[in-house]
């Protein structure tokens, strides 16, 4: 195998092969309707390796599994967690997938690795207790309040993403149907039951608060993709006119506001956030929801369509979440246990 040490009109010409194979994968990723933010973080992951093969003087057809393995090695010698690993040879196997579709390669090396194995973490989850503390704790008393109560009574009403909560428009829900009009991971649609709460909450927000908040589009702002947050202050741009959550300058919230507020709101509520050891994250409110809908009675494949889970394996987590509680209910209970 070749070493380092090789030339750096080597290099170049290695760089530039894997700059053509990554650019060709966002063109496919881009066909595929892939979402932004996937194409964003198959990129960043790429370049990475990209720049540790070219080091080697290797290029996209030079890789072989054993490079690959020696690749996920290293990122464990770096101290990458589990999950950051396998996210990586996701993305490599993707690059190389697209570059035997085309015919440069003829079989995809990183097929032939095993995906590290990732711990078994339980999600955090509220009880519908705790759940009705934090969303009663939101006061009705001014436009941002209106919104953060309706934002996350919807959150835990619908088990949104944040990326999802912040890329809803107002055209998204359904007020005769009382349901979600819900895009998301991979471009897909998914329509979710809105209960009375959580609509009566959306309903006020929209009446008595977004007329508050919605500012005249600016022309000359940068318009940013649903799901990442604009610089603080910044001025509402045109595309965010029909976004259903506004900040106090008229633009689109942004997943890092959502947590930003959360945080706001958990700590607030004081023994809420001692309970649970901190602030309470959108995807615990996600959690939960599927949680509850498990202790409730429904199914897993009812829960997967409500979540958007492209699996049921996805959603198999919560069967252990309940199989946890179960246990620590018996182990406090019961005078043998």
């Amino acid at each position: 195998m070749a070493g380092p040490e090789r030339s750096s009109k080597d290099g170049g010409l290695h760089g530039s092969l894997w700059r053509e194979a990554i650019v060709l994968l966002e063109a496919d990723l881009r066909r595929r309707d892939a979402a932004e933010r996937t194409r964003r973080a198959y990129g960043v992951d790429l370049q990475q390796f990209a720049d540790w093969a070219t080091a080697r003087g290797q290029g996209p057809a030079d890789v072989g599994p054993k490079g690959v393995r020696r690749y996920i090695a290293h990122l464990s010698e770096q101290g990458a967690a589990p999950s950051t690993t396998a996210r990586k040879l996701a993305a490599l196997r993707a690059l190389f997938a697209s570059q035997r579709e085309h015919g440069a390669l003829l079989q995809n090396p990183a097929d032939l690795v095993s995906t590290p194995r990732r711990g078994s973490r339980l999600p955090r989850v509220l009880s519908a207790r705790e759940a009705a503390r934090l969303l009663d704790g939101i006061p009705a008393s001014g436009p941002l309040e209106l919104r953060d109560r309706a934002m996350f009574e919807l959150a835990y009403a619908c088990g949104l993403r944040a990326e999802e909560l912040v890329s809803l428009g107002t055209g998204d829900v359904d007020y005769d149907a009382e349901q979600l009009r819900v895009e998301g991971k991979g471009r897909k649609t998914r329509f979710v039951p809105v209960g009375e709460p959580a609509m009566a909450a959306v309903r006020l927000y929209l009446e008595r608060a977004r007329p508050a908040l919605t500012a005249p589009p600016v022309q000359r702002a940068p318009s940013h993709p649903p799901g990442r947050a604009s610089a603080p202050g910044a001025l509402a741009s045109a595309g965010d006119a029909d976004a259903l959550f506004l900040s106090k300058t008229g633009r689109r919230l942004g997943t890092s506001d959502v947590r930003r507020r959360l945080r706001t709101w958990t700590s607030r509520v004081a023994a809420l956030a001692s309970q649970q050891g901190g602030a309470v994250s959108p995807h615990a409110l996600r959690h939960s929801f599927a949680t509850h809908l498990l202790d409730g009675g429904a199914d897993l494949r009812t829960i997967q369509e409500l979540l958007g889970h492209a699996s049921v394996s996805s959603t198999q987590i919560y069967t252990r979440v309940e199989s946890a509680r179960l246990r620590s209910a018996y182990a406090r209970s019961h005078p043998r246990a």
